[in-house]
């Protein structure tokens, strides 16, 4: 494929979707090409007319403002749906002002087994709702493998807005959400955790290690407002399988190891209520 100047405008947009430009910056496009020749000059960037800013009087939080107003709504939320409008009216994580919808949650919450990924993509974006594209539809056939799908189920994220250009979330991004995602883990209260990628498991386990060091291991997951600590095990998430299909066979290891817990979670339930 040649260079985008030597290309049709639909043969150039196509090269640009491609490589990754799936966004809209400015309102009308700039020649990178002819911007390189001329002299660097230092200007005062103005933002677009079509990007949402906060206004004046309600400047950006700091981090720490940030996590402290998220520690408190997220604590006063008594059920889920009260936990969904908490983070509705939630101003901490810059990431709303550039998502289309927020990415709350799929499934059953009164499931046995919690699901938790790491950010929205472009579809999950679009329709509101987690592990929509193609990466949730491998993510259904390996559920529907163990016997289990989206009405026994429950999915969520560790962020709950789309990072533009689907980039990894910053910490300081993921702080903001951490207090929902862990008073979200209280009030479902599953018996059994996945935790889906690096990021999530990172971040809900307290480990740098990578995901293929923590995969196909069970950790404890607790927090203050917990009753029980739960099991944890971290997966490899649907989109690395999609880019690396040869560790599906590990993948289907770690899978066959959670319905085995939660079968032994059952038994062990149904011994005690005798």
């Amino acid at each position: 494929m040649g260079s985008p100047i030597d290309m049709n405008p639909r043969a150039a947009l196509g090269w640009q979707v491609e490589a990754g430009a799936d966004e809209a910056i400015l309102d009308a496009p700039v020649d990178r090409y002819a911007a390189s020749a001329r002299p660097a000059v230092k200007a005062v960037p103005v933002a677009p007319a079509s990007v949402a800013r906060a206004p004046a009087s309600a400047p950006l939080q700091a981090p720490t403002a940030a996590v402290q107003s998220a520690r408190s709504l997220a604590a006063a939320a008594r059920s889920v749906g009260e936990l969904a409008e908490a983070l509705a009216a939630f101003d901490g994580c810059p990431l709303k002002r550039t998502a289309t919808n927020l990415v709350f949650a799929d499934g059953n919450p009164q499931a046995r087994i919690m699901l938790i990924g790491e950010a929205p993509g472009a579809d999950e974006d679009r329709l509101g709702k987690p592990f929509v594209g193609v990466s949730g539809q491998l993510l259904d056939r390996m559920l529907a493998a163990i016997g289990l799908d989206r009405t026994s189920t429950y999915i969520t994220n560790v962020i709950f807005w789309r990072p533009p250009g689907n980039r990894p979330p910053t910490a300081a991004e993921i702080a903001a959400c951490l207090p929902f995602v862990e008073r979200h883990i209280e009030l479902v209260s599953p018996e059994v955790l996945v935790l889906l990628g690096a990021a999530s498991a990172q971040t809900l386990l307290g480990r740098t290690d990578g995901i293929t060091r923590l995969r196909g291991r069970w950790f404890s997951f607790e927090s203050a407002g917990m009753a029980r600590p739960v099991p944890a095990m971290a997966v490899y998430h649907p989109a690395y399988l999609l880019r690396q299909p040869a560790q599906k066979r590990a993948a289907w290891r770690d899978w066959l190891a959670i319905l085995a817990r939660l079968k032994n979670v059952t038994v062990n339930h149904t011994s005690g209520s005798n």
